[in-house]
């Protein structure tokens, strides 16, 4: 049996026919930036995280990128943020003119560790960016206490987490702002490159706007160096369609999820870890990750059996050649280092099948067993 790690084909097979009818509307209106599918989607995104506005963009590093220069983040300032994510978290302060500070993980969640967040906080310290790994949201509650007290920027990557919560409250109604990734992968994806920005900020709304228009406001007057960075109209379109649908996938993600470690933790809960849902969270699982040993020898026989598999991340990003600069050395964030080694994602979309996790569970027994 083969099991991909996503099956996108399947899903646009539910929505085609909606999907092609909204694209040659767009097609025909011949209005292709910023139309009326863009306002739709950034009003829609906007009002699901409980806050006033939406800033569409062209993708979700931009996304960070520009939340970052739109509270005034720059050269001389340091922006806190997890070593355990993605590079485009420290790509983005460091795009800014900031300089990344990289702080450990809760080995649990795999999050931002609030304690240590507080104990990097200098009087450089502009922004802290919290990442919801996974799916799952960081303590946003003891962030935003951090924040308040030390009157910085509190900014919510949420590229893996559109409608995840902690505590009822559900992403971007803790944050200054939380930016979303639409990439075809994501829980809500776009079929190529997308993101937003929401915010109950007036004033980083509005310079978020002009950021993405080449910094321009009127059309052509700039006073600000922007970029041109637009969520396009055919990819609204497409997201359109599939937001409405959104809570059922995640539904099943969930349900998928629980599948998972109910039996993971029956077959090889010797040798597994499965994850942690912690108690008052809403986790959305875009990724279904355990924790093992011998991860590289099992993710190899997985790929001999025909399971898909993969390892967010394998290099913290404090470890990264390109920040070496930055003058850390291995061994300084133990729990993500350990994370690195450990973690593998396995195959998680709505459409999976329980003989696919079946087949994925029993693959993973045999090779503990062997």
């Amino acid at each position: 049996m083969k099991i991909p790690m996503l099956d996108l084909a399947e899903q646009y097979a539910s929505i085609k026919g909606e999907v092609l009818t909204e694209l040659d509307k767009v097609m025909s209106s011949s209005q292709f930036i910023l139309g009326s599918n863009v306002k739709k989607l950034e009003a829609d995104v906007a009002a699901f995280s409980k806050v006033e506005h939406g800033i569409g963009v062209a993708n979700g590093s931009d996304a960070i990128h520009i939340a970052l220069e739109a509270v005034g983040v720059g050269a001389g300032d340091e922006v806190i943020t997890t070593t355990f994510t993605f590079f485009a978290t420290g790509g983005a302060i460091a795009r800014a003119n900031a300089t990344p500070v990289f702080v450990d993980i809760d080995p649990v969640s795999y999050n931002i560790d609030p304690k240590l967040v507080e104990a990097a906080i200098t009087d450089k310290t502009k922004a802290i960016i919290a990442v919801h790994l996974y799916g799952q949201m960081a303590d946003m509650e003891a962030l935003k206490e951090i924040a308040v007290k030390h009157k910085i920027v509190l900014i919510e990557d949420a590229a893996q987490a559109i409608g995840a919560e902690q505590n009822g409250k559900i992403v971007g109604e803790l944050g200054t702002a939380a930016t979303y990734s639409f990439f075809p992968t994501k829980n809500l994806g776009a079929y190529g490159d997308g993101g937003m920005i929401v915010t109950n900020d007036d004033t980083l709304a509005e310079n978020a706007r002009i950021i993405r228009v080449h910094g321009s406001k009127p059309k052509y007057y700039h006073h600000v160096l922007g970029y041109n960075s637009r969520l396009d109209e055919l990819q609204a379109a497409v997201l359109n369609v599939k937001f409405p649908h959104l809570k059922q996938w995640t539904a099943q993600r969930r349900e998928h999820a629980s599948y998972y470690t109910k039996r993971l933790n029956e077959k090889v809960g010797a040798y597994v870890t499965t994850p942690i849902v912690l108690e008052g969270y809403y986790h959305v699982f875009h990724q279904y990750t355990i924790r093992v040993e011998k991860r590289d020898e099992l993710q190899a026989y997985l790929k001999e059996q025909g399971v898909s598999s993969m390892v967010y991340y394998p290099v913290p990003l404090h470890l990264q050649p390109v920040f070496s600069n930055l003058g850390y050395k291995e061994g300084d964030l133990p729990l993500a280092e350990k994370a690195a080694k450990e973690a593998l994602s396995l195959p998680m979309f709505p459409e999976m099948k329980k003989q696919q996790q079946d087949y994925v569970i029993a693959k993973i027994e045999e090779f503990y067993n062997r």
